[in-house]
């Protein structure tokens, strides 16, 4: 079985709903058959990667909302990345441009880390307050990995694996992504934004017996032709 998920490492429901699917596949049997990839999605492709803003400001602009409204925002979503065994600090993030990020990302799966990325981005952003559009940021993620530093530094001063990343979001606009996190089961079943967990297995569940169930066949005969079948022993006529 294979999900794909869009998301963005500065969208707080990605990765709770990181979280949610994860808790999901640990009650799920058949867990080692499943295989989880990720694709890139800009929540705001015009960001800048540098900003004196904090996080309650970007959101209260967003937003047409004033700061303490924000903050109050930002409270209700931290109260339920608690359930998940998320601490995020929302006064420490650092509001930026996310297409670095992405690039490593995809960058990483080439090499079978994109996993140990994705998880390192969101973890660098929510709850570390550090400055995922940063260069020595990114550096560094790339290290923790066991990446090779160089070979990053090369890709991000240049346009590698920008391909890539468009690629994901144009075919985001192709299914009909309209906000992440997005989950895509076998391309078959969609689950938006961070579901329960419960729902997560229920469908986890659906998709596998649909595609491991044998059914039997029916049989369609005529009502006047009853028979008109041969075997070993003769004709049926």
């Amino acid at each position: 079985m294979k999900i794909e998920v869009w998301s963005d490492y500065v969208c707080p429901f990605c990765y709770i709903g990181k979280r949610r699917l994860e808790a999901a596949l640990e009650q799920f049997p058949h867990r080692d058959k499943v295989e989880v990839t990720f694709k890139s999605f800009e929540l705001d492709p015009n960001s800048s990667s540098e900003t004196n803003l904090s996080i309650h400001e970007v959101l209260a602009k967003k937003y047409g909302t004033s700061v303490e409204q924000a903050k109050k925002m930002s409270e209700g979503v931290g109260q339920q990345a608690t359930t998940v065994g998320l601490n995020f600090n929302f006064d420490g993030m650092k509001p930026t441009n996310t297409f670095n990020a992405h690039r490593l990302a995809k960058f990483a799966e080439t090499k079978g880390k994109e996993a140990e990325v994705t998880e390192s981005l969101l973890k660098s952003y929510f709850i570390d307050s550090k400055h995922i559009g940063n260069l020595e940021t990114l550096l560094q993620i790339t290290q923790d990995a066991e990446l090779n530093r160089e070979e990053v530094e090369l890709l991000l001063s240049g346009t590698e694996f920008e391909e890539s990343v468009r690629a994901d979001e144009a075919e985001a606009r192709e299914i009909g992504v309209q906000g992440v996190p997005f989950f895509v089961l076998n391309r078959k079943y969609a689950i938006s934004g961070a579901q329960p967990t419960e729902v997560f297995l229920e469908t986890l569940q659906k998709v596998w017996e649909e595609e491991n169930t044998k059914t039997p066949l029916q049989t369609i005969t005529s009502k006047t032709e009853l028979g008109a079948t041969c075997t070993d022993d003769g004709c049926e006529v």
